[in-house]
């Protein structure tokens, strides 16, 4: 099961997000579900890090994305990311009716560590 969870600021900014875990749907290597939300997430940290003029903090590791936006980002910037950040969360929401049972979406509190 891959969990993402998305962190909303109290604005409903989406502050950070996080992948964690295989969908088990197929094995590795044919698994299309992995492979769609791999695709997804990792399209919008190459996003991000086009877009803004600072990089994005990203975390990978097997199993693992977690991507958390640069804390000062002009208003154009935030924008910027947060199209592409919802344009993800409407990616993985649109595989939520054919393969939900092998993913969970949720979204979190942001809180800085």
């Amino acid at each position: 099961m891959v969990t993402v969870e998305l962190f909303l600021t109290e604005d409903g900014f989406i502050r950070a997000f996080q992948v964690d875990g295989h969908a088990g749907a197929a094995p590795y290597g044919e698994d299309i579900v992995c492979a769609s939300i791999s695709v997804l997430s990792q399209t919008a940290v190459v996003g991000l890090n086009y877009f803004l003029s600072q990089a994005p903090e990203v975390r990978i590791e097997e199993g693992l994305l977690r991507c958390t936006l640069p804390e000062k980002l002009n208003p154009r910037e935030k924008e910027q990311a947060q199209v592409i950040l919802k344009t993800m969360e409407l990616g993985l929401k649109a595989l939520e009716p054919n393969y939900g049972k092998y993913f969970k979406l949720h979204n979190r509190r942001w809180t800085k560590c």
